[in-house]
């Protein structure tokens, strides 16, 4: 059952987070959906610029469609990650995404508002969420790339005026996290001081994490002793932060960067420990099976695991 991701945000705020999960392929697809049906948690499915132009977004489309019909019980929102406004347009038009994000955080305050507004005058007319994004993270996601020194955390006071104005249905933060796989090499993480500020001012509505992987260094370990060369010692959110941070208003939580680990380590270790083996098959079979149990890991400790028939029962009420 594809929803809106404010229906999701009513029943999860305060609670728990839901999972924001980035897919790109078949494999991706199917060891979510069974990760989440086997923890029994709703969530989000992302479908960024790269992932829509990666083969064609209407192959995306139907393999999410088929999904939804093998795994009947499922409760999600299919979302636009980081979508400049003629993709916003693009998917709102389209009828099948529930759910996007406008990215006009490089722009002015003033020209990110008035952005973010028309993308919201032409979603809610089709009855379709609009996250925005106030602040800059640092790192970089396919297109995005911020250098550390450049960052810049949510300003409190402008996130009330941007909300108010915008009138978006749920804020992007930049909190203490960052994009892709290179990340903290120091003590940084999550500046609940400025979490808890937002919250003050804007009481009750859903805010955004995104760059909230944790790059498990095991998954570095693993990659790099089956020939890889990953930078050792990045680190990410520790995902013992997740919900304490959906406590203070973070009802979304976007996970990319790990499924990513996940998917290449899988490959690497199945090749080499198999090199006569050339058959995609055999590593994709791993991979699903693998990447479900990370997505069902990763639900518990977002607190959203063992919460899919409330969801249901609460979004068909209404």
């Amino acid at each position: 059952m594809i929803v809106t991701t404010k229906q999701l945000f009513a029943h999860a705020y305060g609670k728990y987070a839901l999972g924001a999960y980035n897919i790109n392929n078949l494999e991706q697809v199917m060891g979510l959906f069974r990760g989440c049906i086997d923890s029994r948690a709703p969530f989000i499915i992302q479908l960024s610029k790269g992932a829509r132009s990666y083969t064609d977004k209407r192959m995306l489309e139907a393999m999410i469609r088929a999904a939804e019909e093998i795994f009947p019980e499922a409760v999600f929102a299919v979302h636009l990650d980081h979508g400049d406004e003629q993709t916003c347009y693009e998917c709102i038009e389209s009828g099948f995404y529930s759910s996007v994000m406008i990215d006009a955080s490089h722009d002015p305050f003033d020209e990110n508002i008035a952005i973010t507004r028309r993308v919201v005058e032409a979603a809610h007319a089709r009855g379709v969420s609009v996250e925005a994004e106030l602040g800059m993270l640092g790192g970089v996601e396919e297109d995005i790339a911020v250098d550390e020194k450049n960052a810049m955390l949510t300003d409190p006071d402008e996130a009330k005026v941007f909300v108010e104005r915008s009138g978006c249905d749920s804020l992007a933060c930049a909190i203490g996290t960052s994009h892709g796989a290179y990340k903290f090499s120091g003590s940084q993480g999550l500046h609940f001081d400025r979490i808890k500020a937002i919250q003050a001012q804007l009481p009750g509505f859903p805010l955004v994490m995104h760059g909230s992987s944790s790059v498990p260094q095991d998954e570095v370990k693993r990659i790099n002793e089956s020939g890889g060369k990953l930078k050792e010692g990045a680190k990410g959110v520790d995902p013992n932060q997740y919900l304490p941070a959906s406590k203070l208003g973070v009802c979304k939580v976007n996970i990319d960067t790990d499924g990513r680990l996940v998917w290449t380590r899988v490959h690497r270790e199945y090749f080499l420990q198999k090199p006569e083996d050339f058959d995609l098959r055999g590593p994709g079979k791993v991979f699903m099976g693998e990447y479900a149990k990370f997505i069902a890991s990763r639900n518990e400790l977002l607190g959203s695991a063992g919460q899919l028939d409330s969801v249901r029962e609460t979004v068909t009420q209404k």
